[in-house]
């Protein structure tokens, strides 16, 4: 089973050229230019409900030799930062067995194949999960929750003039409540490990950078 074209891909235009954006100076170390590892063969070891584990075999271009690495598959995931009228953003409260913590964060999950895009992902999961809608929704930023063994892409949306006008669509496995924080308050809730959630935490900074004009956004789907 071999990786899709868009797992092959990487974030950067051009792989073979690597990353280009750093400043040499007098005291910088020796230019090395880190290519993607060779593909060889990969196969499925397990698959379990929301995610399967397989085995890629690549070649080190710095070595030659092969490495067995291990890749956790998961569907894309979002996440929303949904603002109210009066500048407060839309929060639930919900247990992480993980962690075996309750977490503040903002609402998401896992984007659906009946989802027609990222951001109708997120439309739905801010309805379902608080009850929430409102206008110009459109993707703020997209990461990779962890590049290191996930093949996943996390997409933030963003939502403006937010209001409470639906039930809760809540699944069976869902316990949660709605809070709603001021955006003034954000950055004392990171900065005091409050907000542990490190794809919460991405999200917020893609807001602060919006805020700053430093996160254009495309137009809102029509």
């Amino acid at each position: 089973m071999q990786p899709s074209d868009k797992e092959m891909r990487q974030a950067r235009p051009d792989d073979s050229a690597g990353f280009d954006i750093f400043t040499a100076s007098s005291d910088s170390p020796p230019r090395m230019t880190i290519k993607p590892w060779k593909f060889i063969s990969s196969k499925l070891l397990n698959k379990f409900r929301i995610f399967s584990v397989r085995s890629d075999i690549r070649l080190s271009p710095r070595t030659g030799r092969e490495h067995d690495l291990f890749v956790i598959e998961c569907t894309n995931w979002c996440n929303v930062i949904a603002i109210t009228p009066d500048q407060k953003i839309v929060m639930v409260e919900q247990y992480r067995p993980g962690s075996d913590t309750v977490e503040l964060e903002i609402p998401g999950g896992m984007i659906d194949a009946e989802d027609s895009s990222p951001v109708a992902a997120g439309v739905r999961e801010l309805r379902e999960e608080t009850g929430y809608e409102g206008r110009d929704a459109r993707l703020l930023g997209e990461i990779f929750p962890n590049p290191a063994i996930m093949n996943n892409t996390c997409y933030t949306i963003i939502v403006e003039d937010c209001r409470c006008i639906h039930p809760l669509e809540l699944d069976a496995g869902e316990d949660m409540a709605t809070r709603l924080v001021p955006v003034a308050d954000i950055p004392k809730l990171v900065a005091e490990n409050k907000i542990g959630h490190s794809l919460v935490a991405v999200a917020l900074y893609y807001f602060e950078l919006w805020q700053r004009g430093l996160k254009p956004t495309p137009k809102p789907d029509s």
